[in-house]
């Protein structure tokens, strides 16, 4: 009987990482790929695929999220619109400003960029942590969901593809993109790991959010640093201020520092809600 308990705990420990046995080797063409042929990124078309996918994916789980809660369709539906017309705005904002030169250095007498980067999160944060319609959402849906989609954040190996081809300084690309990467390659099988429902897995899932999270902290303090000259690299960090690269700390980097704090929320209700029910179910065990 112990025998087999541990061999059921091995596998489902291990299954979990099975998924970069596939994931690794993608991630890895496609950075070769992108080193080898720079026109992909600078045609912009990777980050216009990718923004739009993403957001529509998010549009599509948020839906189907509200299709579980006891909500009547008019509270589905402006849930819905609440959270997707100002997402979307919010993007077409920042590809417009992108696209224009807004975040260029010297454009502007105020650093847009950093605000870009902190504005959203400082307004959206409390909102979403408070907000009594997304923690419904957040119990009807997979708590895999949240950890799963961030698997995009495998392409902050562009950092990495700038640091190679000397355009980026390494003081910044090599923690930012290797720490993205991380963050995206680890995504799914944590994912995995929280779908067996086990104790560990939910708290691989919190580990994983707050490594995800620290990531940001050390990428933007280190990009901050540049910008005041506290940190003065060899190579200029300018690649970030243009169009495309700029979308990636102008919309995805503050995206999904929310979509952390979602998952971390959804994960705090679980355990609650998990701690609630365990004494109505020890009589009944006992």
């Amino acid at each position: 009987m112990t025998a087999v308990a541990i061999h059921v705990d091995d596998a489902g420990t291990r299954q979990p990482w099975r998924a970069l046995l596939w994931l690794a080797p993608l991630v890895a063409f496609w950075i070769a790929l992108n080193y080898w042929q720079p026109g992909i990124q600078a045609s912009g078309m990777p980050t216009v695929t990718s923004r739009v996918f993403i957001n529509a994916l998010l549009a599509l789980g948020l839906w189907l999220g509200l299709e579980r809660t006891d909500l009547t369709p008019g509270q589905r539906r402006n849930v819905w619109l609440a959270v997707m017309i100002p997402f979307t705005l919010w993007l077409g904002l920042m590809w417009g400003a992108a696209i224009n030169g807004v975040f260029r250095p010297g454009v502007s007498p105020i650093p847009l960029l950093p605000l870009a980067i902190l504005l959203p999160v400082v307004v959206g944060a409390p909102i979403l942590l408070r907000s009594r319609r997304i923690g419904q959402v957040l119990d009807a849906m997979p708590a895999t969901w949240l950890v799963a989609l961030q698997v995009y954040r495998v392409l902050g190996s562009t950092f990495l593809i700038g640091w190679a081809r000397g355009v980026m300084p390494a003081v910044f690309s090599l923690p930012a993109g290797t720490g993205d990467v991380l963050t995206g390659l680890l995504a799914l099988p944590t994912a995995i790991y929280l779908a067996s429902g086990s104790e560990d897995g939910r708290r691989a899932a919190i580990a994983w959010n707050i490594f995800g999270l620290l990531d940001f902290s050390i990428a933007v303090g280190i990009a901050f640093l540049i910008a005041l000259q506290v940190i003065v690299p060899s190579i200029p960090n300018t690649a970030n201020s243009v169009y495309p690269a700029v979308l990636t700390p102008a919309f995805a980097v503050p995206s999904s520092i929310l979509l952390h704090v979602l998952s971390l929320r959804q994960l705090r209700r679980r355990a609650r809600a998990t701690d609630a029910e365990a004494p109505l179910q020890a009589p009944a065990l006992a």
